[in-house]
């Protein structure tokens, strides 16, 4: 069971920021490259505040992957044409196909969250939706797709720091909205949704990893880990063999 108290302190990243992010960066390069190869599709999943940090860590998360075999997906209120479907259906629009990866900046969550706390969705369609997100979820699992589940956790205070920031800076505004005010006046029945969440969705097969989103380096550096952890156990990391006839043109044309 998840805790998000116990993700609160905050400590600056006492390594080399630069080089242990250079040195994960390649790494995902190299995950990137094995689920190209090999085939493997999988699904990073972001939830958290607002302000929390995720566009950052998405931002790096992608730096040194190529672009044609990965999408990220901001999810926003849902279209007139996906109200006309089930909440999930917008999501398996978007699933990635062998080879791929798909991040998705929020996620179905929102059912549980802020549809819960909004209310958008009534009290039977948010408690029919923690199975029905379990089943999605296993779906995903059983068709070969690794899931990775985040949560970026920030104090009130470090989230007030940041908006307040945002707010100062004028191009750095159009990221907040009205929005971001109203959910945050509602942080206990928030956190109240987030503990619900965490107990009925944290299976075996997809598990939350929750980030101390509070210092932007230290989180950086923790969510790219736990990602790259997640991804790499899930598809053979050795290199791909030089193709012979490849070798062969090549030794004629280069002289290697």
């Amino acid at each position: 069971m998840i805790d998000l108290s116990d993700y609160e302190r905050g400590r600056k990243y006492h390594g080399d920021y630069k080089a242990d992010l250079a040195h994960l960066q390649t790494r995902l390069e190299h995950i990137q490259v094995a689920h190209i190869v090999h085939g493997r599709a999988a699904v990073v999943m972001f939830e958290g505040w607002d302000a929390a940090g995720k566009g950052g860590i998405i931002q790096r998360l992608t730096a040194q992957w190529d672009q044609r075999n990965y999408e990220v997906y901001p999810i926003s209120a849902p279209t007139a044409e996906e109200k006309a479907h089930d909440f999930l259906w917008r999501f398996r629009t978007h699933l990635p196909t062998p080879g791929n990866i798909a991040i998705f900046d929020r996620s179905w969550y929102g059912r549980v969250l802020v549809e819960r706390v909004e209310g958008y969705a009534s009290a039977e369609e948010v408690a029919r939706g923690y199975g029905e997100i379990n089943a999605f979820e296993a779906e995903l699992e059983a068709a070969g797709t690794t899931l990775v589940k985040l949560f970026v956790h920030t104090t009130q205070a470090e989230q007030d720091k940041r908006l307040r920031a945002r707010l100062a800076e004028p191009w750095k505004r159009w990221k907040t909205g009205l929005d971001d005010f109203r959910n945050r006046a509602k942080r206990p029945e928030y956190l109240e949704a987030m503990d619900a969440m965490f107990a009925r969705t944290d299976t075996g097969g997809a598990p939350w990893l929750a980030i101390d989103g509070n210092n932007k380096k230290a989180a950086r550096i923790a969510a790219l880990t736990a990602i790259a952890d997640r991804l790499e156990a899930a598809v053979p990391m050795d290199p791909p063999p030089l193709d012979p006839e490849v070798a062969r043109v090549a030794h004629e044309a280069l002289g290697i």
